[in-house]
């Protein structure tokens, strides 16, 4: 069913119907009712492509994830979806891989698909290689970065403050009086590095430096958690307390020094960050530092919606973190 159906059905001009169906003025109250309920009645739905080219906008925003097997990011790009759906809106959902190479290919697709607007989810676009491909692409569209910010004029960001949150779970260690504390981090974007300096900022307050400072590297994994754990145990025997940079590592963390005859917290106490599902199936269940995923993913929405409709909003927001304590510290 087409509008020149329903506009013959209805005896007017199919660009009556048009209007009626883009909610354009100037239509008489008992011929809108009359269309409108011809409209409903036939089970008429507008071809968003075809209504695109002619008001040369798609509803379509490109929301970038760098893996989307990772269940942080992927709830992240859910609550964003969810948000623009309720204002109209589709979100085009992207699989980029971990390469500024594959980034940049997929900001090309965005391109491409010309997109009103685009999200990328997470501090791993704070590249120059993502500026570039935003420069050379995505310049006529307003672009928000969870987590991460890139100083572009149609670039915003939503940040969140994890060095203090992460200062502040070395607090709670020492509160715990779990003082021999060791760190690992997932990798080196730029949200994990300020994960890092929280905790070797706040051990060196502490009196830790140079060899105190404990700190190790490992991608994220439930494995590489297990395997960590080990090398840590290893290394340090009187170790005291382990945080994450990650939940889904720390889990695995749990499980390896459940395995080794090691009482947590008693012995050993574990954090992670995401406050994500891992810690709630945790046994014992995991204290994570919460990135605020929900109030991000929602603020995030709510700045692209203001730039697109030509709202005032700032390029740079800033969210701060919490920990959520649980049965493993």
């Amino acid at each position: 069913m087409t509008i020149y159906d329903i506009a013959k059905i209805a005896g007017v001009s199919a660009s009556t119907v048009s209007r009626v169906v883009n909610k354009k003025p100037g239509i008489k109250d008992e011929t809108r009712q009359r269309i409108q309920q011809l409209l409903e009645e036939y089970g008429y739905t507008p071809n968003e492509t075809a209504r695109g080219l002619v008001n040369r906008f798609s509803r379509m925003i490109g929301i970038l994830v760098e893996d989307i097997r990772y269940s942080h990011h992927v709830e992240i790009a859910y609550h964003i979806e969810t948000k623009l759906r309720e204002n109209g809106y589709s979100g085009l959902i992207c699989n980029t891989g971990f390469t500024d190479e594959k980034k940049v290919d997929s900001i090309r697709l965005l391109e491409q698909r010309q997109v009103d607007g685009a999200i990328l989810v997470g501090s791993t676009f704070q590249t120059d290689a993502v500026a570039y491909g935003i420069r050379t692409c995505l310049s006529r569209i307003p672009v928000v970065i969870t987590n991460g910010y890139l100083d572009l004029p149609n670039v915003y960001g939503v940040l969140v403050d994890e060095r203090d949150g992460v200062e502040n779970c070395v607090e709670l260690m020492y509160r715990k009086n779990h003082k021999k504390l060791a760190f690992v981090l997932p990798n080196h974007t730029p949200s994990n590095l300020a994960k890092q300096k929280g905790f070797i900022s706040a051990m060196v307050q502490k009196g830790h430096t140079g060899g105190d400072l404990w700190l190790y590297e490992k991608p994220t994994s439930l494995e590489g958690g297990y395997a960590v754990t080990g090398a840590i145990l290893m290394d340090h025997p009187d170790v005291e307390g382990i945080i994450f940079g990650e939940d889904l590592a720390a889990a695995g963390a749990i499980r390896a020094l459940t395995d080794a005859g090691v009482k947590i917290p008693e012995q050993v106490a574990v954090i992670g960050v995401d406050d994500s599902l891992y810690g709630e199936i945790c046994c014992p269940k995991l204290t994570s530092l919460n990135n605020m995923m929900l109030d991000t993913s929602i603020e995030a929405a709510d700045i692209l919606l203001a730039a697109l409709e030509g709202r005032p909003c700032r390029h740079k927001s800033m969210l701060f973190s919490a920990i959520v304590e649980r049965e493993s510290t």
